[in-house]
């Protein structure tokens, strides 16, 4: 295994990460993602989760930025000072 791979430096400090831990990691976060977690397949490749992962973590940073348009636009609609907007305020806080 390569230094680069099995080793970071923090302040003097290295630790190291076992294949095994990669695994087990790789295994652990396939099991979250909607595309890979759901599937039938027992072996996926670690390529594979990791590219569905960014994947998965581009599609939620979009969801995130058009729920926060809608936000933004529904807002522009109400009074301030309105039940509707007093519930807003206080489901974001």
């Amino acid at each position: 295994m390569s230094n680069r791979r099995s080793s970071r430096q923090s302040g003097g400090d290295v630790s190291r990460i076992s294949d095994d831990q990669i695994i087990e990691l790789v295994s652990k976060l396939g099991q979250v993602l909607p595309e890979i977690g759901n599937s039938r397949s027992d072996k996926v490749s670690a390529s594979k989760v990791l590219q569905e992962t960014c994947n998965y973590v581009r599609s939620l940073h979009k969801e995130v930025d058009d729920l926060s348009d809608r936000l933004s636009q529904l807002l522009a609609t109400i009074d301030a000072d309105s039940a509707e907007a007093a519930i807003i305020r206080s489901l974001l806080m």
